[in-house]
């Protein structure tokens, strides 16, 4: 099938949101039309997928510039299409740090040459990610690149004065501080979630107050200044209950969790199929308790936590196949990302199509401020349009993924669906499951 835009192309009998079939045709990067008995110059064969709108990832690491080792805006680019992404919000903690308008328009460009989908950069809130002095926030926001959100992911902006000086100046241009909460002093040295898990193997544990007692202070703050506040990677049943108490306040305070902390637990440090201490479950924050998980599920079904965000962290085999403690934290997800949804919201019915569609495409495009994205599959929306099939099934291999990471906790478990298509306005960059 031509990549070119000039043709027409429809997708032919595709489950809208999971609905009844129907044809969608594009025309010029935009849906012309949607209904039955459409025709165009080209012709995708969808009976039996599900047609979402394009995917969008708040919380990607793309690693470069600087780690180019683990990942760059191009593999990056091609896990996400693969993963049905056709937007992803590019992470500030590369070397150097996206803290000036250069670098983050950089990462801006480099996206534009890939071509895979669109990449948004998030500014760094500090300067350096150190945690002293705020970064050229606004001229990161008046760039090219046109920056909206702002994280130190991976570090926490801990000092209080910092945090509400930051939520005061991005209500200059509608920005948005997404907030890595962890309290250092409580976490130092910490390798696992705090428990029984961490009490029998030895390890320093990661009490759930670490992340809540810094969630409560900036809904507090972002309420106090009347500004936005994005809360990253949330992770325990404390934390959702913060939110859902910020939200029944009318605060604008909006949350996301990552596939894993969806599925996977922390007992599997130390019982998983390949023994204990294995440091692909090593992941900040870490696995949590069933406990957790079940109340994330449900946070996310009944819209507390808004979206699902990867929080893709991809590193090199030698960072991640040592000791544990000398292990970096992180796990790649673009690729896996819709299939760990389907078995954690959808088939255990929390969520349906139309629900997954809010939390990983509407939603994320919302609060990133990405009017091109996250738009309903209707007549004048740009075609950005996923096509998934969930009745299939397969191992994760990850030899054969895109990024150039292999850090997957899932490598030989059995997951459901497969992205068959990702359209970028109108242009294929997947098809039949491959990189168009």
């Amino acid at each position: 099938m031509s990549s070119k835009t000039t043709a027409t192309t429809v997708i032919k009998g595709a489950r809208i949101l999971g609905g009844e079939p129907a044809d969608i045709l594009i025309d010029g990067g935009l849906i012309a039309a949607v209904g039955p008995g459409l025709a165009g110059d080209e012709t995708v064969e969808a009976a039996g997928l599900v047609a979402l709108p394009g995917l969008v990832d708040l919380h990607t690491h793309l690693r470069e510039p600087g780690r180019e080792d683990a990942e760059t805006v191009e593999s990056g680019t091609r896990a996400a299409a693969l993963g049905g992404f056709t937007a992803v919000h590019a992470m500030a903690n590369t070397s150097p740090v996206a803290d000036t308008a250069g670098v983050v328009e950089q990462v801006w460009r480099l996206g534009l040459a890939a071509g895979h989908c669109d990449v948004q950069p998030v500014g760094a809130v500090t300067e350096g990610l150190g945690g002293e002095r705020l970064a050229e926030l606004g001229a990161m926001a008046d760039s090219a690149a046109r920056v909206r959100v702002f994280s130190d992911d991976g570090k926490c902006v801990s000092d209080a004065v910092l945090m509400r000086r930051a939520l005061e100046y991005v209500k200059a241009f509608d920005g948005v501080v997404a907030q890595h909460a962890q309290e250092p002093r409580l976490t130092a040295g910490a390798q696992m979630n705090e428990g029984a898990v961490s009490g029998r193997l030895g390890l320093t544990g990661w009490p759930a107050v670490a992340e809540e007692a810094i969630i409560a202070r900036d809904c507090l703050l972002a309420a106090h200044v009347g500004s936005r506040l994005h809360v990253c990677h949330v992770s325990t049943a404390g934390s959702v209950e913060i939110i859902r108490w910020a939200k029944s306040k009318g605060w604008n305070v909006t949350a996301e969790v990552t596939p894993h902390h969806l599925l996977l637990t922390d007992d599997l440090v130390e019982d998983s199929p390949v023994g204990a201490y294995n440091p692909i479950y090593k992941v900040n924050p870490p696995l949590r308790t069933r406990a957790d998980v079940e109340a994330l599920r449900a946070a996310l079904a009944d819209g507390t936590i808004d979206v699902v965000a990867t929080d893709h962290a991809p590193h090199p085999v030698e960072d991640k196949e040592t000791e544990w403690a000398a292990a970096a934290m992180g796990m790649i997800g673009l690729e896996t990302a819709l299939a760990v949804v389907q078995e954690a919201m959808v088939e255990t019915g929390l969520l349906d199509w139309a629900g997954v569609a809010e939390r990983m495409s509407y939603a994320p495009a919302r609060i990133g401020r990405l009017s091109g994205h996250g738009r309903p599959l209707a007549a004048g929306s740009p075609a950005n349009i996923t096509l998934y099939d969930p009745s299939v099934r397969a191992q994760v291999d990850p030899s054969s993924y895109a990024s150039k990471s292999r850090n997957t906790p899932y490598e030989g478990r059995s997951l459901p669906g497969r992205v068959v298509a990702t359209f970028l306005r109108g242009r294929p960059t997947v098809l039949d499951g491959k990189l168009a």
